[in-house]
C-alpha cells in the first residue's frame, strides 16, 4: 500500500491540471502557431514555463482507487490488479466472472 500522502498529492496535480488546462492549451496553441508573431512565441514560451509543473498532464499518475499503487492499475475500473482479482472472485465487481471452459 502506498504511503497516505501519495494519492493525495496526485488528487492535488489532478486539480490543477484541470484548473490550468484550458491556459495551456492556450499558450501552446500560440507557441506552435505560424501565425503568431516571434515575440507572441517567446512571450508564450515563457508565461508556460512559470506555470507550475503539476499543472502538466503528464505529471498525473494513474493510482489505484483502494491501495494507491502507481503499476498494474487497469483504466477500466481504476483498480490495481490485484484487488481487481481478488475483487472479481468474491463478486464485488458487477459485470466481471471467473472463466471456465
Amino acid at each position: 500500500m502506498a504511503r497516505k500522502c501519495v494519492p493525495v498529492r496526485d488528487e492535488k496535480r489532478r486539480v490543477q491540471v484541470a484548473k490550468d488546462a484550458a491556459k495551456r492549451a492556450e499558450l501552446k496553441a500560440i507557441i506552435s502557431s505560424e501565425t503568431a508573431s516571434f515575440d507572441a512565441k517567446i512571450e508564450a514560451r515563457d508565461t508556460l514555463n512559470k506555470m507550475p509543473k503539476d499543472g502538466s498532464k503528464v505529471r498525473v499518475v494513474n493510482r489505484c482507487a483502494l491501495t494507491g499503487r502507481p503499476h498494474g492499475v487497469f483504466r477500466a475500473v481504476g483498480i490495481c490488479r490485484n484487488k481487481f482479482r481478488q475483487m472479481a472472485a468474491n463478486g464485488e465487481l458487477p459485470g466481471f466472472t471467473k472463466s471456465s471452459w
